[in-house]
């Protein structure tokens, strides 16, 4: 079903479907081992597996040429594209991962004071599914697939969302390592 989904929404662009599933096979890898590390968690691995090859479906719609999207929309703009692209594929759980992955999560405040092009909502992670997927994409770019972050880097990462982004961040990272 994910491959499916990945070939469906590349629609060819094989550049494209290689970031993606590189990029996304990366993140589910280190998610499982989040989950294997920490059974006290209880984190559904094959939803978790699932939701981590598919948190970034929504790039198929951005403009990105240095990730080979040709689409229309800021790049910003992925998490909430991927959730309507999984929403229609009857997949709403898998929708909120994608939703919630962008940084640390972004609160409605946060957009708003950003002045981003996003719904005035929130879109932190709350299931620990949510969270180990946003903690672990932090560690894997798109541009730089067969690099990993060290912790340092990833929080770097991190600093255009501000503070807070960084706190939540050194929690995960005390809590799944």
């Amino acid at each position: 079903m994910v491959n499916e989904l990945i070939q469906k929404y590349c629609n060819g662009n094989k550049s494209l479907e290689h970031i993606l599933l590189k990029h996304s096979t990366d993140v589910a890898s280190r998610a499982l081992k989040i989950a294997r590390k920490h059974p006290e968690l209880q984190a559904d691995e094959t939803f978790l597996w699932e939701a981590s090859m598919l948190h970034d479906i929504g790039i198929v719609r951005v403009y990105a040429p240095t990730i080979q999207c040709y689409g229309t929309e800021p790049y910003i703009r992925h998490g909430i594209l991927g959730g309507e692209i999984l929403r229609g594929e009857g997949l709403p759980l898998h929708a909120r991962v994608a939703e919630r992955h962008t940084g640390t999560g972004l609160t409605a405040a946060e957009i708003l004071r950003q002045n981003l092009p996003l719904p005035h909502q929130d879109f932190t992670p709350q299931s620990i599914e949510e969270q180990i997927v946003c903690y672990a994409d932090k560690f894997y770019s798109k541009t730089r697939l067969d690099e990993e972050k060290t912790p340092e880097q990833a929080m770097r990462s991190l600093e255009k969302f501000g503070a807070d982004g960084i706190a939540v961040f050194k929690a995960w990272m005390t809590r799944f390592e």
